[in-house]
């Protein structure tokens, strides 16, 4: 038998397509919108909440059965509070100026509907194992979406990944530049997050009729 059952490989699969935490449940959005101008800010933002629900669920899961039920919300924002801290503060330590970039965003980690949807609905009612294998899922379904609309936020907005040209210059018209090309900056406005995830959601039930709503 392999480390993962049926089972528990849904867990992870699941998230990342038929049933998305952005596309398919609609949580998390504000994040999207916010942060996307960069592709850097939405990797770090993923890892960020990689690892904030991943642990964070196993926490919940190893508390469940002495957490009570009167003040358990308390409690996870307590737990996803302390990992958003240490987030916040490794940000601080090694990448200062992405820190800046994200300012508050990496606090309203804690406000995330996904990490409180699966603490409340799975890590509370489940193992450790299953429960961090959800929160990895989970996570790892919001960060491909962040790093997509980053992407092409990025390069349609700037003509630049991770800051580097790749579109050419535009200043000396290279490159694309040199054929007409020009930067779109509509691309790095907030609204054009929300279309781009807009597109996003149609393609992904173009292809599975089964996630249109009647």
């Amino acid at each position: 038998m392999g480390l993962l059952s049926k089972k528990d490989t849904k867990l992870i699969t699941d998230p990342l397509a038929d049933n998305n935490p952005i596309t398919i449940q609609v949580l998390g959005i504000c994040s999207a919108l916010a942060i996307t101008a960069e592709l850097e800010a939405s990797i770090v933002m993923s890892v960020s909440v990689l690892f904030v629900l991943g642990v964070g669920n196993v926490v919940i899961s190893l508390m469940r059965n002495i957490i009570p039920s009167k003040i358990r919300i308390i409690v996870q924002l307590v737990v996803v509070a302390a990992l958003v801290i240490i987030v916040d503060l490794v940000l601080k330590a090694f990448a200062y100026e992405l820190s800046k970039t994200l300012s508050v965003f990496v606090g309203l980690i804690i406000t995330n509907c996904i990490i409180m949807g699966r603490f409340e609905a799975f890590a509370l009612g489940n193992g450790p194992w299953r429960s961090f294998l959800d929160g990895i899922g989970n996570a790892a379904g919001y960060g491909v979406i962040l790093i997509i609309v980053g992407f092409f936020r990025e390069l349609l907005g700037s003509g630049t990944l991770l800051g580097m040209k790749v579109l050419g210059d535009p200043i000396e018209k290279t490159g694309l530049y040199a054929m007409g090309y020009e930067n779109n900056g509509f691309m790095l406005l907030s609204p054009m997050a929300l279309i781009v995830v807009g597109i996003i959601i149609w393609v992904q039930r173009s292809k599975n009729k089964a996630l249109i709503e009647d």
